[in-house]
């Protein structure tokens, strides 16, 4: 009986745990999605770039459309937590992006692992890390 009684609180743990997401151990910052909120959005109004809200929460896939209302994410990792960013504004490339932060192409890069080296990938309303040092 008591085996039974341990599986059963075993099972019940793992969908609890599933369902409120458990927290990222070295998590420097965390948020409650609420209504409404997409990453970029949350990225954008808490200071996290598009990259480091998507590299702490593996969990959340490509298109930011399996989060819910309640979910808790993790913002940022302890040492790893850039909250230097900039929302890229529709006609902005690399170059302007850079020079408003003054900072190298290398170093946006270094903390933005998604962008590509010519700069192709990047979207308005996409949040990147334009922080002088490296949070990689």
């Amino acid at each position: 009986m008591f085996a039974f009684v341990q599986i059963l609180f075993a099972a019940f743990s793992s969908v609890y745990i599933a369902g409120a997401q458990a927290q990222v151990a070295n998590c420097a910052r965390n948020y409650t999605v609420a209504s409404g909120d997409v990453c970029d959005k949350i990225s954008a109004a808490q200071h996290a770039s598009t990259y480091q809200l998507a590299s702490a929460n593996p969990q959340i896939d490509t298109l930011c459309d399996n989060i819910f209302v309640g979910e808790v994410l993790c913002l940022g990792l302890v040492g790893h937590d850039c909250q230097s960013t900039h929302i890229i504004q529709s006609g902005e490339g690399c170059d302007t992006i850079t020079a408003g932060a003054g900072i190298t192409f290398d170093m946006l890069r270094t903390n933005n692992p998604n962008v590509n080296a010519n700069c192709t990938n990047i979207y308005p309303g996409e949040v990147l890390c334009v922080a002088a040092q490296s949070f990689a």
